[in-house]
């Protein structure tokens, strides 16, 4: 690890240096003509942190800035013509002219409007700033100011209102188990390991060794906007990527910045959360800190609740530090560093688990002389995890005993890169958009286990190390092409190779020492590739209406934890399996964007998608309680995913979302108790989600928003026979029942420094299950209520 990492290190400190020394070199020619743009919104306040692309239109020079505040200033241009284009987030982009032949400087003024979902520029679907009318492929964006007025106070709980999100389970992670935290985008492989790459600027943000996502990790303050691409992405960004991307994107430093937002909820919930930032000339540091814990709620349903069953509660605290500094005009270094903390009950007497997790990134954005950029990342994440797990044996009364089966402590270690470079240029009248890169990423981690006696939880039996090495890399390309103004392609395609090795299954028996039946000191190695092409057309209608369509490839290699480690979710157990191979999808997507008016716009996308040799937890006993991970044939995923809004004034908005989606197996493989799955329903996929959104914004009154979200009937496991105790329910129900929940923020002004809040989530206190054996219930009614304060920008 250590000669990987200098070799990293050595590279990119080669490219910085190149890039410098060319920067050097083209000097002399150039002329110290200098653009200064300022940037305001509709109503003449200052946007800090916009982003200004100066192209020379007698040549291919381009140059982009961002600036710290609202002013950015692009220096030593060539003189010439230039065409400018200003944009920042939640705005839309606005084009100017500027022409530097015969002056040496010249200033520009850029009024930005608010943007609609088809105006917004995003970054994630295409790794070059797009609009979302531009993209062929379905995009949501959860905005800054979206974030802020929600009632939630952990990100999973946010990203809800989109209803083509889902975790493995509908618990809230404020009580969730994280390894039962896998994200999920239409219905795609619904586990506790994620078919959805969740990153933070664009750095993999997935536990390394399970693949599943601490939500509770998420910097909610720091966040700028969370792109989600609801498609499969892995032409561009590989593994995890199969069923869509989910960035985090974090705020550019801005000057002398500071928010302190305080909170407290029910529950016995204080939450604390700050943001600082300042520029000192070429430096730009930002640092983002939060704190929560609650007591908590008993997640078993009253009817099955016993003795063993007290609150599952959370307790993290979690700080990052981003510093930004500007070597030259063409050269911009970062680095970040976070640590994460967080303690965990969950939900039974004893059962526990913890976990510290401590992130560094560092990397450079360099803009060579002739227009392209290079982007060069270098990454490392250290995260120890530890959990106990506690069965529950028949007893009179039910759930009066626990007995702890399952002791682990997982260390992980993953390093990463990446270098990406992209340009835009014209050959032959014709416009291209050309981005290329490659990535790697090396993974190494354990299970340290030891298991009880099942009949006691007393007598530790069997001492287990398993785990091993991944790792991955890739190369991909893509070219956007205008074939005309109204005729859109893109080609993109990506080769990854991956290999397993240094894998082990280590078993003791610790009342002899001697190895088990099953213990092996070393595992066969493996390896394979794929290839992850795209190919995507784009035609516009008109100005306001685009139509698109879109084919793929994508794939999942099994993580560390599918290959050799256990795990229980109350009574189920899920065993390991060494033998697990890739799952690979097949997908195509049509979909139209239209904005009719300024008020109004709305969106539609149909999408189908087939996954081979797909990894799903098959039962292996009668009752469903012992399952294991397999590759079980093939399923197929479709459905029409439709959003839209409606913005009638500056005060008002309206915003909907609906999906409906048909998850099943297409081809399965009989489970070990003789069950054919073909034709059954994927577990954890409702066939109908949607999401309401109204907000009211007048600062002189009052910040409102009111949202409404629906959850369909989905089974809980892959037979879809398992079922809430008829008990509990008004009939007896296979799987677990539709529900609807309401949430509500309002915010009141009381300063331009300093406003106070209170938030609702379930406010009419719906109870919800999210699952069985035992049954068990969703987040019951939370209220917090807070004051942000706030200096500076």
């Amino acid at each position: 690890m250590r000669r990987t990492s200098l070799a990293l290190l050595l590279s990119l400190a080669s490219l910085v240096c190149v890039a410098g020394t060319s920067a050097r070199a083209q000097s002399p020619a150039v002329t110290s003509r200098r653009l200064v743009v300022t940037v305001l919104d509709a109503q003449g306040l200052p946007i800090p942190g916009a982003r200004v692309t100066a192209v020379l239109q007698a040549g291919h020079l381009d140059r982009t800035a961002t600036g710290a505040g609202e002013q950015v200033t692009l220096a030593d241009l060539p003189a010439g013509a230039y065409k400018v284009r200003v944009s920042a987030p939640g705005f839309e982009t606005q084009d100017l002219t500027a022409d530097l032949s015969a002056q040496q400087e010249q200033a520009l003024t850029a009024n930005l409007k608010v943007a609609g979902i088809t105006e917004q520029l995003v970054v994630t679907a295409t790794r070059t700033e797009q609009r979302v009318a531009d993209i062929p492929a379905s995009i949501s964006v959860v905005s800054r100011e979206q974030i802020l007025r929600s009632a939630a106070v952990v990100a999973d709980d946010v990203l809800r209102q989109v209803p083509t999100f889902s975790l493995f389970r509908r618990t809230s992670s404020l009580a969730a188990n994280p390894t039962a935290q896998g994200v999920s985008l239409r219905g795609i492989g619904p586990s506790g390991v994620s078919r959805t790459l969740v990153t933070l600027d664009e750095v993999p943000f997935n536990d390394p060794f399970g693949g599943n996502v601490f939500w509770t990790r998420v910097p909610l303050m720091n966040a700028e906007r969370i792109e989600v691409v609801e498609g499969p992405s892995s032409s561009l960004y590989g593994n995890y990527a199969m069923g869509g991307v989910i960035n985090i994107i974090t705020n550019r430093p801005t000057p002398r910045t500071l928010i302190f937002k305080p909170q407290y909820g029910t529950r016995a919930t204080p939450k604390m959360d700050v943001f600082a930032s300042d520029v000192w000339g070429r430096l730009g540091v930002t640092v983002d800190a939060s704190t929560l814990q609650t007591d908590g709620y008993v997640t078993v349903a009253p009817e099955e609740r016993g003795a063993i069953d007290n609150e599952a509660n959370v307790r993290f605290q979690n700080v990052s530090s981003r510093a930004d500094y500007r070597l030259s005009d063409r050269v911009n270094l970062f680095f970040r560093g976070g640590y994460f903390d967080e303690k965990r009950d969950n939900g039974k007497i004893g059962e526990l688990n913890d976990t510290t997790w401590s992130a560094a990134q560092g990397g450079a954005r360099v803009q060579l002389p002739e227009g392209s950029t290079v982007q060069a990342r270098l990454f490392y994440d250290h995260e120890d995890f530890h959990q106990n797990t506690f069965a529950v044996p028949a007893a009179v009364p039910a759930r009066s005993l626990s007995n702890i089966t399952l002791d682990k402590i997982v260390p992980s270690r993953a390093i990463g890169s990446l270098v990406q470079w992209s340009r835009a240029l014209s050959l032959g009248g014709v416009t291209h958009a050309a981005t290329a890169g490659t990535d790697f990423r090396r993974i190494v981690g354990d299970s340290d286990e030891r298991t009880f006696a099942a009949a006691t939880g007393l007598t530790p039996v069997v001492h287990r190390v398993a785990g091993g090495r991944q790792r991955f890399a890739g190369l991909f390309a893509q070219d956007i092409i205008e074939l005309t103004p109204t005729w859109q392609v893109t080609f993109a395609a990506r080769l990854d190779s991956w290999r397993n090795y240094d894998a082990h299954n280590r078993e003791i028996t610790l009342a002899t020492g001697l190895p088990t039946a099953t213990n092996r000191d070393a595992l066969p190695d493996k390896s394979d590739t794929a290839v992850s092409p795209r190919v995507a057309v784009l035609y516009r209608l008109r100005s306001n209406v685009s139509v698109w369509t879109s084919l793929s490839r994508g794939f999942r290699a099994p993580t560390l934890k599918e290959l050799y480690s256990p795990f229980r979710v109350g009574n189920v157990l899920t065993q390991s399996n060494e033998a697990l191979g890739p799952e690979r999808l097949t997908g195509g997507e049509v979909g139209v964007s239209a904005a009719p008016s300024q008020q109004v716009t709305v969106r539609g996308t149909w999408f189908s998608n087939r996954v081979n040799d797909a990894i799903a937890n098959a039962s292996v006993t009668a009752n469903g309680l012992t399952r294991q991970v397999r590759n079980v044939g093939s399923t197929n995923i479709a459905g029409l995913q439709l959003d839209g809004s409606y913005h009638p004034t500056p005060r008002w908005n309206v915003t909907a979302a609906y999906v409906f989606d048909v998850a099943r197996v297409h081809a399965g493989v009989a489970d070990a108790t003789g069950l054919d799955l073909t034709g059954r329903d994927l577990a954890q996929v409702p066939r109908h989600r949607a999401s309401f959104e109204l907000t009211y914004s007048n600062p002189k009154i009052a910040i409102l928003a009111l949202e409404h979200q629906f959850v369909g009937h989905q089974f809980d496991d892959d037979q879809n026979l398992a079922r809430i105790l008829p008990a509990i329910a008004a009939r007896s129900v296979v799987g677990l029942p539709g529900y609807q929940v309401t949430n509500v923020t309002a915010t009141r002004v009381i300063t331009r420094q300093a406003s106070v809040f209170v938030g609702v989530q379930n406010l009419l206190g719906t109870e919800y299950y999210v699952g069985t054996n035992p049954t068990t219930v969703g987040t019951p009614r939370l209220v917090n209520a807070g004051i942000r304060l706030q200096m500076g920008h």
